[in-house]
């Protein structure tokens, strides 16, 4: 009987999903409905467990069972009001999820940081185009379809809350931290992209939280390691850093985290994280833009908020700043006694934490966390890999590759009056990007140089380049995430300048900020943009080479003195 019971119950969740999905109303226009679930379980809330709902605790599934327990026994004891999900795999972090949710007594709300997908944490699942990438399309409905498909990976496993997109205007190419997790430097193209982006989950019923207010994209300090300062007057945060996040409010963004930065022109107490700044998050975000959402923290472990404010007082004053959520505290137990003590000397008022529990309750059941459905681990990595997530990552990648110069030499000629090369630069291997050349151009010549190749190699190379007549150059960041510098030695540098100045065609598979530190790449006759280092991208650039795709890319921020925002020959 209790089967059958749970699967009518399951069947009747599917429905409900089906209908939010396409008629889902928008958090912000829920918030202070009469709602008896609501009501219901806040009326038999303690008080340690009204401020337990305020922090939001890290998990991982790649690090065994007694990591996972340890979480699980941070939940159980402290009835925490949600989890963050990290590096892992699928199933794992489905079974496990589900033991988080039964040892709740409130459910728990479910988020990751999945900027470009699940991919970005998970095996096993999709990864979309990095935000920098996105940057440069010209069809925000794009975004918005990813939006949708990020959405459903989400729900598929059982997760509420996506700590993305980034709307960080990146207008600083040496930022550590944002980079090529910004849509670019123009604010315009930031909040329109993100906006897609977010409206596409947020219409699909995941709630949306957008980073890092009031912008992290103007330093070169990485919050995770120190507190960068921004030295801004308030006219230029509010006309630019600003910007984006004020627009998506407009159009009903359910959630905001708060960055570590330090503002003086915003709040001058000496080394105050926004993160801990009543002026900040309370006078301007609440009051004065009328944020309605709820704001959550940035990780409460970071340097950026801990190095001046340690042993839980950065806690404290996150609460008594305004934030709603803490996310990662470095110890929540002590957190919770902390702020007891502190609504004991009357730095808090129970009224503001009230408030603040009955918002996240609201929050919980916008979510659909008011009926909660295990999540069913079969076919699971089949349904986060459908077909049409896998179409969509190509479409993507193919509005996004950009001709930044010349397209006379495209499509490349398929004869063999010309002697053709192929380099690989970065790979130890054959990519997808050569062997599609190699297969429309038989005759042609691959050569593999890597990043460590020997210098007497590398000669003998560029030595027998004079022989050919075109030469394809393919540029590879080969690591894991695209820095806005190569890390090839000098010497790979100079052969890369002599190169461009052949009748070549490069082609650069990484950070778009990565073409300044390639002096004489401008002699190339021409030159292609691919972002990242990628299958998708690698094909979507070979389709230009051979002439089966017409390039409309824009390059979302300004390079050097040759390459600025917004250039891309768009082709016909």
């Amino acid at each position: 009987m209790k089967k059958f019971l749970f699967i009518i119950a399951f069947l009747s969740t599917i429905c409900v999903v089906t209908t939010q999905a396409q008629t889902v109303t928008p958090y912000i226009e829920t918030i202070q409905n009469p709602n008896r679930w609501v009501d219901s379980v806040y009326k038999h809330m303690t008080r340690n467990a009204k401020i337990a709902q305020l922090f939001m605790v890290r998990a991982h599934s790649n690090l065994g069972k007694k990591y996972a327990d340890s979480v699980g026994n941070v939940i159980r004891k402290e009835h925490l009001g949600g989890v963050v999900f990290f590096q892992g795999g699928p199933i794992r972090q489905a079974i496990i999820s589900n033991q988080y949710q039964s040892f709740s007594k409130i459910p728990l709300m479910v988020a990751m940081d999945a900027e470009w997908g699940l991919g970005m944490r998970l095996d096993s699942t999709i990864s979309y185009p990095y935000q920098m990438t996105l940057g440069a399309i010209q069809d925000n409905s794009l975004l918005y379809k990813m939006g949708v498909e990020v959405a459903k990976d989400f729900k598929r496993l059982g997760m509420q809350i996506n700590f993305a997109p980034v709307m960080d205007v990146n207008n600083n190419p040496k930022n550590p931290v944002i980079n090529f997790r910004s849509f670019g430097e123009n604010k315009y193209n930031v909040a329109q992209k993100g906006i897609s982006y977010m409206k596409g989950m947020q219409d699909a019923g995941i709630f949306t939280t957008a980073k890092h207010f009031p912008g992290h994209g103007d330093t070169d300090v990485d919050s995770h390691y120190d507190l960068p300062q921004l030295n801004f007057s308030p006219a230029r945060l509010d006309s630019l850093e600003m910007y984006p996040f004020k627009e998506a409010f407009k159009e009903g963004l359910s959630g905001i985290m708060v960055a570590h930065m330090n503002i003086p022109a915003l709040d001058n107490t000496p080394n105050i994280p926004s993160t801990l700044s009543k002026p900040i998050v309370t006078d301007i975000l609440k009051k004065d833009l009328g944020f309605k959402g709820l704001v959550f923290s940035d990780a409460m472990g970071m340097k950026g908020v801990v190095k001046f404010f340690p042993k839980g007082e950065a806690d404290v004053m996150g609460i008594i700043a305004g934030n709603d959520v803490l996310e990662l505290s470095e110890n929540s137990g002590r957190a919770i006694k902390l702020i007891r003590k502190a609504i004991h000397q009357k730095r808090i008022k129970w009224t503001d934490i009230n408030q603040r529990v009955k918002r996240i309750l609201e929050a919980k059941y916008w979510m659909g966390l008011h009926q909660i459905i295990p999540v069913d681990t079969t076919n699971l990595i089949q349904d986060l890999n459908q077909p049409v997530a896998q179409q969509l990552k190509q479409e993507l990648t193919d509005a996004a590759v950009t001709v930044l110069k010349g397209t006379e030499l495209f499509p490349l000629r398929n004869d063999f009056v010309r002697k053709t090369a192929i380099l690989s630069i970065g790979p130890k291997s054959v990519t997808n990007f050569s062997s599609a050349i190699k297969k429309a151009h038989p005759e042609a010549t691959i050569f593999i140089v890597s990043k460590d190749i020997s210098s007497n190699d590398l000669n003998a190379v560029q030595t027998e380049l004079q022989k050919y007549d075109q030469v394809v150059m393919a540029i590879h960041d080969t690591r894991l995430r695209p820095a806005g510098t190569l890390d090839y030695n000098n010497a790979l540098k100079l052969f890369i300048s002599q190169t461009a100045k052949l009748n070549t065609i490069s082609v650069v598979f990484a950070n778009p900020y990565t073409v300044a530190g390639l002096s004489g790449i401008e002699q190339s006759k021409s030159l292609i943009m691919g972002y990242q280092n990628s299958p998708e991208m690698e094909n979507s650039a070979s389709k230009v080479v051979l002439g089966t795709l017409k390039a409309n890319g824009k390059l979302p921020v300004t390079i050097n003195g040759f390459f600025k925002y917004g250039d891309g020959v768009q082709m016909k």
